[in-house]
């Protein structure tokens, strides 16, 4: 379980968080907004890259600057910028990767072919990542996000820029890591999540304006036509 208790950020006058409370079980979490919401901010703060200026999140009831490796031991974190090395082979990028995250020699091998076929890329493993497409690259971010099989996975914008094709491909295969995680998936694209989330998180200039499952916040707001219409009634034209 994460707990985020009373969290607040500013950056100058500027308040990108202002007391955020949200528990977290398993299950999929969208975390949705417009540019400037605060999404990178929180999760910057839920990656460790950042610290609050108060509030505190915890995990299963520790806080987690103070958990410091252990936490980061169940943390996996797929960023919106493709942060990939031009001379790597997709199998050398994952085995880096593995080893970053301190993965045991004796099971890298396994969990990199785990994850590499869990992403459908078993068979360019051994392609030099420049030979990728948008969607591969993607996949492959994913897949290190995964090794070793964290129970908190952090998606940033994890569709960003690809084919309709290769978006669906993605989203069922956040779909399918669902069970045992907790999978935060932040995005401005209501369509990437609206069939997956379990809950919707809208946080609007620092604040949650409301969250629930993508039905009940339909009924709430009475959006006929979709979690499109809440976006609309909550965000306007921003």
């Amino acid at each position: 379980m994460i707990q985020i208790t009373n969290l607040s950020k500013s950056y100058g006058k500027n308040k990108a968080l202002d007391n955020i409370s949200l528990d977290l079980l398993c299950g999929i979490y969208a975390l949705l907004g417009p540019n400037g919401a605060g999404k990178s901010t929180l999760m910057n703060i839920l990656t460790l890259g950042l610290s609050p200026d108060s509030g505190e999140v915890s995990w299963q009831g520790r806080s987690i600057e103070k958990a410091g490796r252990d936490y980061r031991a169940i943390l996996g974190y797929m960023p919106q910028q493709q942060g990939i090395y031009d001379g790597f082979r997709g199998i050398d990028f994952l085995y880096y990767i593995a080893g970053l995250k301190g993965l045991k020699k004796t099971h890298i091998q396994t969990e990199v072919l785990r994850v590499a076929a869990l992403v459908n890329l078993s068979e360019r493993l051994n392609d030099r990542l420049p030979t990728y497409s948008g969607g591969m690259k993607q996949r492959i971010l994913l897949a290190a996000a995964v090794l070793g099989d964290p129970k908190l996975v952090i998606l940033d914008e994890p569709t960003a820029g690809l084919d309709p094709k290769e978006r669906v491909r993605v989203r069922e295969i956040i779909k399918n890591m669902a069970g045992d995680k907790i999978i935060i998936s932040a995005t401005h694209v209501v369509s990437d999540i609206e069939t997956i989330a379990d809950e919707i998180i809208l946080l609007k200039n620092g604040v949650i304006a409301d969250m629930g499952s993508p039905a009940e916040l339909c009924d709430k707001l009475n959006a006929s036509e979709g979690l499109e219409s809440v976006y609309m009634k909550i965000f306007g034209e921003e």
